[in-house]
């Protein structure tokens, strides 16, 4: 989602809303009830992957960490010191272990899995959503928690026809143990609270970055035989760790108010990615990129003071803030990328201040109409931008690998093919999104869905591409040049965009109306609803 790491409702206003400047707006003093919520986020997910995993928290200056954990008696224990390495350890068990669950779907992202999720539960099967590598959706490890009732419930989809769900099973024979050493004293961990005096602690990572973070961190097990470092942080001061990083240094003030609001009203909303772990964010792109207090800016921290605690609203409920860098020219409604109810604040928008494409007249669901909407590259609030439009090329040995890596993680059969023999998008969305990829192999026609398109194969940057095959004299295919624009899903503000727009004197209201009609902003209070969940 971030700029900088570029490589995942009609409604009213209340009429107290109506009639006031942005400027205003904007410098309101939220309520007391415009709570510092605080946050729990995943800073460093899979501890523990590796052997020789470390980490090492120190103090900043002047100050001292406090560790707090269970020692080896069952007794709690406490221990102060300037530094901290963490390290695997891996630990062999009195007894082999089977380890398994019953994974119901495999998803690219959170929001096609939750969708997942709900339809499995419709089904009258307690679910949790997890992501091991992709997102996936397993059956609720505390109700299925036999072999017997595992093997019970796969037989039973199999039976009704379910084909997808498989029984993911491993026999261990060790496990990682997260442990320190102090003293000349060695500290086996299951879990393991750190917090100083000043609230900062230092963090270097596995590949010796060092960030310095606020709030306090925990070390804890996660669903995957591995840990997880949280960082307990107040969301406004989350916040001075995204923005700088989401929308970038040189963003117009206007654009930088507008992301802020936005990654206020994503955090909050999102809180339940991650309840499977015991957490709620993580702090890369697959929630927003979160980086501590290392690279504040001031501009930044003046924009999240000067919208503290507003957030943006559809029927007095948080709004889905989904944004990306760069749309392509088109903004997407939510179902041309996931599965799941659709956003009515979420819809086609052709992104320019100007009339440069009338899509009532040219619906870009008709592939010619795409092809020359793709070949537009002027009066778009992204031209010029290096993603904006793109041409990537991919041999036919490429395609073939990336095709075959994206099967076998999702074990699918189908993966077993020789060669791709041909491609060609079968059905486009009117905002001129990839719905159905189709790829012939040699061993059958493989279909890719929405986002999937873009995860099988690598040189896509979004789902608003067309394919064009590369022959030889003799007609044998060589590779494909896919044709697009934008990077990332393309659904909400366009972080580039709100660069223009701002720069062309819109507010930051503004900036969210036009790329989230309907919506309202509000400072946080009571009555907000933060995420209603929603049956297929």
């Amino acid at each position: 989602m971030s700029i900088l790491t570029t490589k995942t409702r009609q409604g009213r206003k209340p009429l107290f809303w109506v009639g006031l400047t942005c400027s205003f707006l904007l410098s309101f003093t939220p309520s007391a009830k415009a709570k510092d919520v605080e946050l729990k986020i995943g800073i460093i997910q899979r501890f523990g992957e590796e052997v020789n995993d470390k980490l090492t928290i120190a103090s900043v200056s002047g100050d001292s960490l406090t560790l707090q954990f269970q020692g080896a008696n069952g007794q709690p224990q406490k221990l102060q010191t300037n530094q901290v390495v963490l390290e695997i350890v891996n630990e062999p068990l009195s007894s082999p272990v089977l380890e398994e669950r019953v994974v119901l779907s495999d998803h690219a992202t959170f929001e096609t899995a939750e969708d997942s999720a709900q339809r499995w539960k419709a089904l009258g099967i307690q679910v949790e959503v997890t992501q091991p590598e992709r997102w996936q959706v397993w059956a609720k490890r505390s109700v299925y928690q036999t072999p017997l009732l595992r093997r019970w419930l796969l037989q039973s989809l199999k039976a009704k026809g379910y084909q997808e769900p498989y029984l993911d099973s491993a026999v261990v024979s060790q496990k990682p143990q997260a442990a320190f050493k102090l003293n000349g004293v060695r500290y086996a961990l299951s879990q393991l609270d750190i917090t100083t005096n000043t609230n900062q602690v230092r963090l270097t990572d596995q590949s010796n970055q060092t960030r310095v973070y606020a709030g306090n961190l925990r070390l804890q097990p996660n669903a995957y035989g591995t840990y997880t470092l949280v960082n307990q942080v107040p969301i406004e001061t989350y916040l001075r760790g995204v923005v700088p990083y989401e929308i970038g240094p040189g963003a117009p003030p206007n654009a930088t108010k507008a992301q802020t609001i936005i990654a206020r009203t994503y955090a909050l909303r999102n809180l339940r990615r991650f309840e499977a772990d015991n957490y709620e964010l993580c702090a890369t792109t697959h929630c927003q990129v979160y980086y501590g207090l290392s690279g504040t800016i001031s501009k930044v921290d003046q924009a999240i003071a000067e919208t503290k605690g507003l957030v943006l609203t559809y029927n007095n409920e948080l709004v889905d803030a989904l944004y990306s860098s760069t749309t392509g020219g088109i903004t997407a409604p939510f179902s041309d990328v996931w599965n799941g109810v659709e956003r009515p604040y979420l819809r086609a928008i052709i992104d320019s201040p100007n009339q440069v494409w009338n899509l009532s007249q040219q619906s870009l669901a008709d592939e010619a109409a795409f092809r020359k909407f793709i070949s537009l590259k002027d009066g778009f609030n992204e031209t010029g931008r290096n993603v904006f439009r793109w041409n990537k090329q991919s041999s036919i040995e490429r395609l073939n690998a990336d095709l075959k890596k994206y099967l076998t993680r999702r074990k699918d059969p189908s993966a077993n093919f020789n060669t791709i023999v041909g491609m060609q998008v079968t059905k486009r969305s009117p905002s001129g999104r990839v719905l159905v990829l189709t790829v012939q192999t040699d061993k059958g026609v493989i279909e890719l869905y929405k986002n999937e398109a873009r995860s099988a194969f690598g040189p896509p940057q979004s789902t608003l591409f067309y394919v064009d095959p590369i022959y030889d004299a003799n007609k044998k295919l060589l590779g494909v040049s896919f044709v697009g624009g934008g990077f990332g899903h393309g659904v909400g503000l366009s972080q580039y965009g709100s660069y223009n727009l701002a720069n062309l004197g819109w507010s930051a209201e503004k900036i969210l109306e036009f790329y989230y009609p309907g919506t309202v902003i509000q400072p946080l209070n009571d009555s907000i609803v933060f995420w209603k969940e929603e049956k297929p």
